[in-house]
């Protein structure tokens, strides 16, 4: 029947028997076509696509929409009420992060449950855009699978200034590897054979509004490359195609981290540029130089000053054009 309908849904219980419970819009059209999946803070603190969600809401009507969309806009509520990127371990021990876990499993951990509830949905998709939230210090883009042309084109269409082609499965690194991302739901999807897309919108915890609105435009960009919406594709950025380089350069001890002021991300950068100074507070020694390790498009910069060993401070994405 064609319309809206908002359905509450138990993802999983938690040990004294509550349910764990979203809501799931669905906008049904009026005519067959495509099915698309979007889904919102599947880590808590990630909050503007949360937002998206509800102004695309005012901009659909079921009444002229072929096809259907499926829309999460809380994924993870353990994580959303915690404000949170992942769960302690007195609610899931195995597996803290939901977005390590798909497609989940109906009799595992908490969240491989919560992400096998929603995988019946988004398992019968014809494209899926997993709406996540960056942080302070990084540039807002898309992420999608590298050599899958078909999340390439639902990339583009989305729109953002970057568009990050990311290495999976076999091609993929050791730290790739290493970090679980085989369990990201962008990965599990294409690997399904479902198109898929991660746009990374801005600061977390905080309403963003050019994300936001990047948000928007991008979600209903999608829409319309489907046929879904009348009209063509409208700008949403400048969609420079990059890799998404998952090494960075790191802070060589502990100390303070003093970004050079005129540094921004989204800028293009050349090898062994300077890109800040790592400090002892205490000596004001110098520790650190820190300059990028290659040619590109710099999309993170640290900006909180304290800093750990080990701590990425620069991400440099290689441009792909």
């Amino acid at each position: 029947m064609t319309g809206h309908t908002a359905e509450r849904v138990t993802l999983a219980r938690l040990p004294s028997g509550v349910a764990i419970e979203t809501t799931v819009h669905t906008y049904e059209g009026s005519e067959d076509g495509p099915t698309v999946y979007v889904q919102a803070a599947q880590h808590g603190r990630e909050v503007n696509g949360t937002e998206v969600l509800r102004r695309v809401h005012d901009r659909i009507d079921p009444t002229e929409l072929p096809g259907r969309v499926v829309a999460v806009p809380v994924a993870d509520p353990l994580t959303f009420d915690r404000v949170s990127y992942t769960t302690p371990e007195a609610l899931d021990s195995v597996n803290d992060n939901m977005n390590r876990v798909w497609p989940g499993d109906p009799e595992g951990s908490i969240h491989e449950r919560m992400a096998d509830r929603l995988w019946t949905y988004a398992g019968e998709a014809d494209a899926i855009v997993d709406l996540h939230t960056g942080s302070p210090d990084m540039a807002t883009h898309v992420v999608y699978r590298r050599d899958d042309d078909r999340s390439r084109a639902l990339a583009e269409a989305f729109g953002t200034d970057l568009l990050l082609a990311e290495a999976a499965g076999d091609d993929a690194d050791e730290e790739w590897h290493d970090r679980d991302f085989s369990g990201k739901l962008r990965v599990a999807a294409t690997d399904a054979d479902v198109p898929s897309i991660t746009p990374e919108l801005a600061h977390n915890k905080q309403l963003v509004e050019p994300a936001i609105r990047t948000g928007v435009t991008g979600f209903l960009n999608v829409l319309r490359d489907r046929g879904m919406l009348p009209g063509d594709v409208v700008d949403n950025g400048a969609r420079r195609k990059a890799t998404n380089h998952l090494g960075r350069v790191s802070a060589a001890d502990s100390g303070l981290f003093r970004a050079d002021p005129d540094r921004t991300v989204g800028e293009s950068v050349g090898a062994d540029e300077h890109v800040g100074t790592l400090h002892d507070p205490t000596t004001y020694e110098v520790l650190q130089e820190v300059r990028t390790d290659r040619a590109g498009i710099l999309y993170t910069l640290t900006r909180e000053a304290t800093v750990t060993a080990g701590q990425a401070l620069v991400r440099v994405a290689e441009p792909l054009e």
